[in-house]
């Protein structure tokens, strides 16, 4: 399916329900990484569809949704207003979400921004912005190698290596994303971080992290933990940092626990 933004640009996203349909199921949205796609969710959306109703959404300039011109430059206002506006087009006042890197970005200023609009906050493999992070160095290397080559090239940093169709899938997703914008949406990203404001996001909160997080360092979630008032911490030891990739169903499994943990599974 798809909606306009308010400056006009084609989104794409998904719902997936299997709920029980005599209950009052709650939104969960899930919010892909760069260079992404709500494709990537696939492992994810079958356990949590059977309990919640399952948004995604193509970010902008990612998978099947329209990739905006160079002007105006991106920001990150804009990206949350897309996910403001996605509510507003689906009739849903408040969600769940679950992010995934970049996603999880735009979850937090949703958070810290709306508040209202947010009833719990997952985070995958997500820090508070991507300054603290090697991501600037990753642009002169895309516009060279191009980003299928460039992922390839340091696969070994998100994913692990005993699944080779998995990687290859990743690659071929991936490179289906406008390369120029990439370049634009994660330039945007390393400029980013708000570790300082994280204590304004009052809705429970889990951090999922890779033990062996090669984005960045393992010591950004640490400061996260400390910030954010009501926060639960899970690692997952020795993986990189694609964790959604490599192990969905844990990551569903895990998000299920903490909504339900917190929030039940009855409705009214």
């Amino acid at each position: 399916m798809e909606f306009s933004s308010s400056d006009g640009m084609r989104l794409a996203y998904y719902i997936d329900d299997f709920s029980d349909p005599w209950r009052k199921a709650d939104t969960v949205l899930l919010l892909h990484s760069a260079m992404g796609s709500s494709k990537r969710f696939y492992g994810m959306v079958p356990a949590l569809a059977r309990r919640f109703r399952v948004v995604r959404l193509d970010l902008r300039g990612h998978g099947q949704s329209q990739v905006p011109p160079p002007e105006p430059a991106l920001s990150m206002d804009r990206l949350v207003k897309d996910v403001l506006e996605l509510m507003a087009h689906i009739g849903v006042d408040s969600v769940h979400i679950v992010g995934n890197s970049a996603g999880g970005y735009i979850g937090q200023r949703l958070a810290i921004e709306h508040p209202e609009k947010v009833k719990s906050l997952a985070l995958f493999g997500s820090t508070a912005g991507l300054k603290r992070s090697q991501a600037l160095q990753w642009l002169p290397r895309v516009a060279k190698e191009g980003l299928r080559g460039f992922l390839a090239a340091t696969i070994h940093e998100r994913l692990n290596d005993d699944d080779p169709g998995l990687i290859e899938w990743f690659l071929d997703e991936a490179s289906k994303n406008d390369t120029a914008y990439i370049g634009r949406f994660i330039g945007l990203m390393a400029t980013l971080e708000w570790y300082d404001e994280l204590s304004r996001i009052k809705c429970p909160t889990l951090i999922v992290y890779p033990g062996a997080e090669s984005v960045g360092s393992t010591d950004n979630y640490d400061l996260m933990r400390k910030a954010i008032p009501d926060v639960g911490v899970k690692v997952y030891e020795g993986l990189p940092h694609n964790i959604c990739d490599m192990v969905p169903d844990r990551c569903a499994a895990d998000a299920l626990e903490f909504i339900e943990g917190r929030f039940g599974r009855e409705r009214p």
